[in-house]
């Protein structure tokens, strides 16, 4: 039998998840159906680390968005199921690695401007599908504003985002591989959707996205 892995795509933004019906209580019921056994999601292992240190500490640089403090965290451990960091960056040379920062002042705030319109298109799509920003019509979206976004700075793209999923998909992999009788989740942010679809499809599971 073939390991079954899911896919969801989270808002980290609260704010954000309000205003586009993806609340946590909408997260929960997802994770309550899927029944996962363990959870890879989008947290540095460095970051994981530091909250199984000290559970309280939050506000550093690097530190996991809300919904893992809030959601996905207390369910694993309310749940006995066990969750595994698959996130990669280095902090010390991310700012550096800005896709914007090269250019001159006029220049930047015209690509951010079109940055800010590439995101309201992908907040756009919210009501297809069964939860928001999983689907094909906000998966086309991002993946076109990824590839402009690399048309503008293929070196900070490359690394930030490119080489970031490379890692974190060959991390989920590992988990797979080392987990074939349980059922998986990789909890990751939305616009990871995409590239988590297209390197988990050949592997010998059954994927479930959109879940």
């Amino acid at each position: 039998m073939r390991p079954v892995v899911g896919i969801l795509g989270t808002i980290h933004n609260e704010s954000l998840r309000e205003q586009y019906h993806c609340s946590l209580d909408l997260y929960r019921e997802v994770i309550h159906r899927f029944e996962p056994d363990l959870i890879c999601g989008e947290v540095h292992p460095d970051s994981w680390q530091k909250y199984l240190n000290n559970k309280h500490e939050q506000g550093y640089w690097g530190e996991p968005a809300s919904e893992y403090w809030e959601l996905i965290f207390p369910y694993c451990e309310e749940h006995g199921v066990e969750f595994v960091p698959i996130d990669w960056f280095e902090l010390d040379v991310w700012n550096d690695f800005d896709p914007f920062v090269p250019f001159p002042e006029e220049k930047r705030q015209e690509l951010e401007k079109l940055d800010d319109e590439w995101f309201q298109r992908q907040m756009d799509t919210w009501s297809y599908g069964n939860i928001p920003f999983n689907s094909a019509e906000f998966d086309q979206v991002t993946k076109q504003k990824y590839e402009w976004m690399y048309e503008v700075n293929p070196t900070a793209v490359n690394f930030r985002w490119i080489v970031r999923n490379q890692i974190m998909i060959e991390r989920a992999k590992n988990a797979i591989k080392a987990n074939p009788q349980r059922k998986i989740l990789c909890v990751v942010g939305a616009d990871h959707n995409y590239l988590f679809h297209e390197g988990l499809k050949s592997e010998q599971i059954l994927l479930q996205y959109p879940l």
